[in-house]
């Protein structure tokens, strides 16, 4: 699904509350995919789970978690969980659709029959206390299953967000937002300065597969000219369409939170990502950089007067096959019972309103 996320940490936000928030958007240009937002409660989570699109089962753990999910209205391709918190004020969103490179995928190819956007908020949320948890199980899944599909996934807790990018069929990153940052995210691979060391021994602030240094050297994936590792690069892609498609989108943001330091064009492939934002992000600041459309450029498809000749040239976040959008706000400045607050709002962001 192609989509947009933000991120943004406790020391980021208005409240010291962490944010992930992300659109769902439909695959295509002519429909969109109805969701609902649900409940699910410990007895109707199942004990081994079907996926419908690779038909791969899985063993489940006893003792799930009450949690909340936003499936798809229609049945019958599968369900499409796409966002949620537990009752453990855990939160996540899954998937945000990301890129790769032939050089990865020839490495690790994907794994027809493995997991993908469709199953991981069901075999992932029910199960964990914290946002590390969710990394954990996440990568143990991967590592065990294998994906069909590469996709950024992001966990919360009241204290920390962290960020799983999947590579190949069943390798992946994870980095923690710092606190004090923001991410946005497109739909291509996003992390770019990422610690092996720190990855492979503490995990202080970075994890990854286990086999992740043996993994590069034996294909040859670092490009880097120093000593400091860029995942982007290794893993990542720079297409010409991801300077239509998805660079735009991270400028957009990156100009709307920082609009007296950004320095970038809308092309270019090194939008860092994550950033300290000029001021403290508010659930109104999400919910409108999640529904920008160039406005105030020529580049907005909305555009009707002056110069046109650029208008729709580059693909908006707020566009007309936005599903939903849900940001996810876990507080920390109130009792347990009230941390957790999920913003929902449906449709087109460019009109509508947050709930």
């Amino acid at each position: 699904m192609p989509c947009t996320t933000i991120l943004a940490g406790k020391n980021a936000t208005y409240d010291g509350s962490t944010m992930i928030a992300r659109n769902d958007d439909a695959g295509g240009n002519d429909h969109f995919t109805p969701k609902k937002m649900i409940v699910v409660q410990p007895k109707e989570q199942p004990r081994v789970y079907k996926a419908v699109l690779s038909s791969v089962e899985i063993p489940l753990p006893e003792n799930p978690l009450r949690y909340t999910a936003m499936p798809n209205a229609v049945e019958g391709k599968g369900i499409w969980g796409a966002c949620g918190v537990n009752e453990a004020r855990t939160g996540m969103t899954a998937t945000e659709t990301i890129t790769s490179n032939p050089r990865v995928l020839g490495a690790d190819p994907l794994v027809e029959n493995g997991i993908g956007e469709e199953d991981i908020v069901s075999l992932v949320l029910p199960y964990i206390h914290n946002a590390r948890e969710g990394v954990q199980r996440l990568g143990e899944l991967l590592e065990t299953y294998g994906t069909y599909e590469m996709n950024g996934i992001a966990f919360q807790d009241h204290d920390e967000i962290w960020w799983l990018e999947t590579i190949g069929g069943h390798h992946w990153i994870a980095k923690k937002v710092p606190d004090d940052h923001y991410v946005a995210m497109p739909n291509q691979f996003g992390i770019d300065n990422f610690d092996l060391e720190d990855a492979l021994t503490s995990k202080k602030n970075h994890m990854c597969s286990s086999d992740m240094k043996e993994f590069i050297e034996k294909y040859h994936l670092d490009l880097s000219l120093n000593s400091k590792f860029n995942a982007r690069d290794t893993f990542g892609s720079h297409d010409d369409s991801d300077h239509v498609y998805n660079t735009p989108r991270a400028f957009d943001i990156e100009r709307y939170l920082n609009p007296h330091t950004f320095t970038h064009q809308p092309y270019d492939d090194d939008i860092p990502w994550s950033q300290v934002p000029e001021k403290k992000i508010t659930v109104e600041d999400v919910k409108y950089a999640l529904s920008l459309h160039f406005q105030g450029t020529n580049y907005d498809p909305y555009k009707s007067y002056g110069d046109l000749s650029q208008k729709g040239m580059y693909r908006p976040i707020g566009i007309n096959r936005n599903d939903f959008l849900s940001v996810i706000q876990l507080r920390n400045d109130v009792p347990k019972s009230f941390q957790a607050i999920e913003w929902i709002a449906y449709a087109s962001n460019v009109f509508n309103a947050l709930v």
